[in-house]
């Protein structure tokens, strides 16, 4: 999608230090964080939202968990964490690509 910023990010256009990368997403800081530590973990392939997935999304939203679990402990949130995904514009979506939210590093509890 030509007018998508996260597509334009993951292309290069825009310019972002992603804290990891593989064939399937690009994981880098949001740019307003609601918590010690938030990141967004981007499919490459262009999805709009949650809602557009069938059956034959099941390896990349497990790969997008998995990447989860992987990134938290990089970033020592692995204790605990949350997985937020707004799906669609009712449900808080800002930017139509699915993207997952991973925040964490509150100590003692969620603030």
């Amino acid at each position: 999608m030509n007018d998508c910023i996260f597509c334009k990010i993951i292309k290069g256009e825009i310019p972002k230090d992603f804290i990891y990368e593989d064939e399937k997403v690009v994981v880098f800081a949001d740019i307003k964080p609601s918590a010690p530590v938030h990141l967004l973990i981007i499919p490459k392939k262009h999805i709009a939202k949650l809602q557009d997935l069938g059956d034959n999304n099941k390896e990349l939203l497990g790969h997008i968990l998995l990447t989860a679990n992987k990134v938290a402990e990089m970033k020592n949130i692995k204790k605990g964490f949350k997985i937020v995904i707004n799906c669609g514009p009712d449900g808080g979506q800002k930017v139509p690509h699915l993207h997952v939210h991973l925040l964490g590093g509150w100590r003692g509890g969620v603030k």
